[in-house]
């Protein structure tokens, strides 16, 4: 697998040359079994403010915690980093010789912020009341486990639409789905931080889990 690795290192270094400094490109290694520290090369970092050994993206946890026969590349998406800049992004899933398992996440991130600005400007001299319409907001792009498990808790408080002071047993059961889904409980310690978000013991977490296994079985 060296050579599988020095390949994309290779890939990695020809398209950050070719598209230049406003193109990240992350490799992460998902055979090392260390979340913490999945990044193990990348190209122009400063994008994201990332460096080697940083911490995995939120689709590396959900491409750990999904089946890999399901796993399709992700090319054109958005995303944002913490502050503020638009990328458009693109994941390559890098599979075994057996097929079975990632073993790596080959994932492209350019800043397209200032064309975003650029764009704006044109839009308003030609966009009518009938051609706009909302658009997904981008995901974001954090540096480590801690900040990644936080963002993945706000969207699944921002998935049920309440504080989770104020949500019933099926609201949190919906949160705790969309964590488990999300591949936030293979993040060391997340149960005891997600049960004392949600006010609840990790009994009951574990419930909550085992009842949305249940319903998906």
């Amino acid at each position: 697998m060296a050579y599988t690795l020095n390949l994309l290192k290779q890939i990695a270094d020809g398209l950050a040359k070719q598209f230049g400094p406003d193109c990240e490109i992350v490799i992460h290694d998902l055979k090392r079994h260390d979340l913490e520290h999945s990044v193990v090369h990348i190209n122009n970092g400063h994008v994201t403010n990332r460096r080697e050994g940083d911490g995995p993206s939120k689709i590396v946890l959900e491409t750990l915690h999904k089946d890999p026969a399901l796993l399709k590349d992700h090319v054109g998406y958005l995303t944002r980093t913490s502050n503020g800049k638009i990328l458009k992004s693109s994941t390559f899933f890098i599979r075994n010789e057996e097929d079975t398992a990632i073993d790596y996440i080959f994932a492209i991130n350019y800043d397209i912020t200032g064309l975003m600005t650029v764009d704006r400007s044109i839009r308003s001299l030609i966009d009518t009341e009938q051609g706009s319409s909302p658009k997904q907001q981008p995901e974001q792009i954090v540096h480590n486990v801690n900040d990644l498990l936080d963002t993945l808790i706000e969207q699944s408080v921002a998935l049920v639409g309440k504080p989770a002071a104020l949500m019933n047993k099926e609201e949190k059961v919906t949160a705790i789905q969309f964590l488990n889904d999300a591949g936030a409980f293979l993040i060391t310690k997340s149960g005891d931080k997600v049960s004392k978000y949600f006010g609840i013991s990790k009994f009951t977490l574990y419930s909550y889990i085992d009842v949305n296994s249940r319903k998906s079985s």
